[in-house]
């Protein structure tokens, strides 16, 4: 059964698209099909952080040119990509017939992946919530910035607000080292114990690279233009972590659960 990751963030700048991109081809490495979705609705950037150019997008979808698997592309590292680009917003006025028919269309890639990665916008936008609620966990993504905790623990607050349930697991980002992560992760549990009474999970962390940094810049993955540097290797490590985790057995199929996230009639709750 597909598992799906909704990589998310509090503010921008955290890195977010860059662990979607290079997990995702860190997952492809241990054997797994692997398709990463890009569901930013502000800042659909995903084929740059991939380095390629899309044929086609999400776009073409929700207009009815073409079916959902006809957009699904061949990306770096053995990995499959969906296009962003004016699609999400477009997505997110949708209801009705024309909404089920798009969400029945997504759940068709359950066919040929074992892990969905949905590479959401940063915020607490209604479309980055529906995402992370129809996935099976949310990776929060967090430097060690005190606005970046602050805005983290915004997120873990509606999502847990919204669903008592969520595993919600955190990535630490641009840290010096694993001691440093753990004191970022320290704070982020803390704070989410004593105000929310809920646990976030550790799933690792990915250290600055300046190396990583470069590669970034010249749109390449660095998991695979240098796959020894620092932050190839950290990337390496949480998704041997994800795949370790459970997400135990849901009781909702895929598209139930993202018609039940996107519904627009659902009460919401956001604090």
């Amino acid at each position: 059964m597909m598992k799906t990751l909704a990589i998310t963030s509090g503010k921008g700048g955290v890195g977010k698209s860059n662990l979607s991109a290079n997990l995702a081809i860190a997952l492809a490495d241990n054997g797994k099909r692997t398709t990463v979705f890009d569901a930013d609705l502000g800042l659909a950037n995903l084929d740059v952080v991939l380095g390629v150019r899309p044929e086609f997008t999400l776009h073409d979808v929700i207009i009815g040119e073409k079916r959902m698997t006809e957009v699904v592309q061949r990306g770096p590292g053995g990995i499959n990509y969906v296009a962003g680009g004016s699609g999400i917003e477009a997505l997110a006025r949708m209801t009705g017939p024309q909404l089920e028919a798009f969400l029945a269309e997504l759940s068709n890639l359950e066919s040929f992946t074992d892990y969905l990665i949905f590479d959401t916008g940063a915020g607490l936008g209604e479309d980055v919530l529906m995402f992370c609620e129809a996935s099976d966990e949310v990776i929060l993504v967090i430097t060690p910035e005190p606005a970046s905790l602050a805005d983290a623990y915004a997120i873990a607050k509606t999502l847990f607000n919204r669903d008592p349930n969520k595993t919600i697991g955190v990535v630490m980002n641009m840290v010096n080292d694993e001691a440093h992560a753990k004191q970022v992760y320290a704070r982020i549990y803390s704070i989410c114990k004593q105000f929310l009474s809920k646990s976030v999970k550790y799933i690792g962390f990915v250290r600055f690279d300046r190396e990583a940094q470069l590669l970034i810049r010249s749109r390449k993955p660095f998991l695979l233009a240098n796959p020894n540097c620092p932050a190839a290797r950290d990337v390496a490590d949480i998704a041997k972590r994800v795949l370790g985790l459970s997400t135990g057995d849901q009781k909702t199929s895929l598209f139930d659960r993202l018609r039940s996230a996107f519904s627009p009639s659902r009460d919401r709750k956001t604090a």
